[in-house]
């Protein structure tokens, strides 16, 4: 007789995934305000979007992103609470740079075997993040792949979805010759270019717990050092400026100089120079370390700018101290011109920056080299 085989002896374990959500449920609830709807546990989750009438023309913008390997350094580490930070900045983020204010977020874990407490942390970490962005988080799922993933491995990714005013949406139609780049400093390598960095580690024959006396801790703490979740303030010196933030660029895969064309005009370039800022260390330690050129290095990493404001000159000061009473390290980073087709041209390439992610928008051209510490 062919012997029985069970849901739980393939690998999946549904009890686990109920205590899962029994560990979180608390976590969640606590990114709920009266606009969600039906609590933890449903097949949707439900928001109350009666407060979309009272815009005279409500856009909706979404995104959804994930976290990419930085994930193999929270498994390796056997940390999983700020991880969710990670997710949450990914997407959050990416929906206020058109100024809108993201409202719910859904999330999904994939796993190889549902370990209650990960899970938790997890989840715990993605509502704590939540809270920060002022975000709810209204629904999700944990999906048990045994056979596909090994059984502490995991993926998670997530989706939100914000509104903003028609009148009041960012980006490239406001921004205009002579205006400035603020650099909104980043808390580390956020969660971008984790391929490049696990590499270098590899090659340099690190441990996660190696003390790096430059880093002031273990590579392992830097390495897992959460992303910056600007959503709250990116709204925040919108508010506060009255009309003087034209856009933001969000410095995620590709780099500073790549993200900010995005949302720049044809026609536009902005100058940066390099040495505008000193880089974080555990930039210029990936960079000794790997002998990553630096070319490589600035299409890669967000080395120190998480997000940049493009604001009116008149307001540049006032971003700044807003900026400054926020607790957010910001400093003037370059400036917005028209395009000197014969001169800018002829730097096309490694210091002149166009055309990236299917955008033909606007440049940015780099100049100088970098302050290390």
């Amino acid at each position: 007789m062919t012997e029985s085989i069970t849901y739980a002896a393939a690998g999946v374990d549904t009890e686990a995934g109920d205590k899962a959500v029994e560990l979180m449920k608390d976590a969640v609830r606590a990114t709920h305000g009266p606009q969600v709807l039906g609590g933890v546990g449903g097949f949707a989750g439900l928001f109350d979007a009666s407060a979309l009438v009272g815009y005279r023309r409500p856009l909706l913008a979404t995104s959804t992103d994930g976290v990419g390997t930085k994930v193999a350094i929270a498994q390796a580490m056997d940390v999983h609470d700020t991880i969710g930070f990670d997710l949450v900045g990914m997407v959050v983020d990416d929906i206020v740079v058109v100024g809108a204010k993201p409202l719910f977020m859904t999330d999904y874990i994939a796993c190889g075997r549902v370990v209650p407490e990960r899970i938790a942390d997890v989840v715990r970490g993605i509502a704590a993040a939540c809270s920060v962005a002022g975000t709810a988080l209204v629904g999700g799922e944990t999906a048990e792949h045994p056979g596909l993933l090994g059984p502490d491995e995991y993926d998670v990714a997530g989706a939100a979805t914000g509104v903003v005013e028609a009148d009041g949406l960012l980006g490239p139609d406001r921004v205009r010759a002579g205006d400035v780049l603020v650099a909104l400093g980043s808390s580390g390598l956020h969660s971008n270019g984790y391929s490049l960095v696990r590499r270098v580690v590899e090659v340099a024959g690190w441990s996660l717990d190696r003390d790096v006396p430059e880093l002031g801790r273990t590579l392992g703490a830097e390495l897992l050092e959460p992303t910056r979740v600007y959503a709250a303030d990116c709204l925040a010196l919108v508010e506060r400026a009255a009309g003087g933030v034209h856009a933001f660029s969000h410095v995620t895969g590709g780099g500073l100089a790549a993200n900010v064309a995005r949302v720049l005009p044809a026609g536009l370039v902005a100058d940066v120079a390099r040495g505008s800022w000193t880089l974080p260390p555990v930039f210029s330690l990936v960079q000794a370390a790997g002998g990553v050129p630096w070319t490589d290095l600035e299409r890669t990493l967000n080395l120190g700018v998480g997000m940049v404001a493009v604001v009116d000159a008149a307001g540049a000061d006032g971003v700044l101290a807003h900026a400054a009473e926020l607790g957010l390290a910001a400093w003037p980073l370059g400036e917005v011109r028209a395009l000197d087709p014969e001169r800018d041209t002829a730097a096309l390439g490694a210091d002149l920056v166009a055309g990236t992610k299917g955008v033909q928008g606007g440049a940015v051209r780099l100049s100088g080299g970098y302050r290390t510490v």
